[in-house]
């Protein structure tokens, strides 16, 4: 039985992918705590809470840190933006013991930054 959901292209800026290899030496568990999200994103779902202050469409959701077993509160943050309905970007990951939040600055410096990444690509 097929669906008509659009499946939806997710991709990782530079800053989430550094931010993940940096979080995966110390969390071996990270990748099978964040798998399950992204499937999510990928089936269209929207998660999270938007965060308020940005012109774009940036939400932030609450993943479980199998390796400290404290429940949501005290695990990573996943930070993405929804470009598009089929195109999700992932741009930052950060866990609660490092970092308390992260300001509408950095994510738009983080957004600016994959923009000028994609377009040296395409060039």
């Amino acid at each position: 039985m097929e669906t008509n959901q659009p499946i939806v292209q997710v991709e990782t800026s530079g800053t989430f992918e550094r931010q993940f290899r940096s979080l995966f030496k110390r969390y071996r568990k990270i990748r099978s705590d964040v798998q399950p999200v992204i499937e999510q994103l990928q089936s269209g779902e929207v998660l999270g809470d938007r965060l308020s202050g940005l012109n774009i469409f940036v939400f932030k959701v609450r993943v479980r840190n199998s390796d400290i077993q404290k429940g949501k509160s005290a695990g990573y943050r996943l930070i993405y933006q929804l470009e598009t309905p089929t195109r999700i970007i992932l741009l930052a990951i950060y866990s609660k013991y490092d970092q308390s939040s992260i300001s509408a600055t950095e994510i738009e410096d983080i957004v600016e930054a994959f923009k000028r990444q994609q377009e040296q690509s395409d060039n």
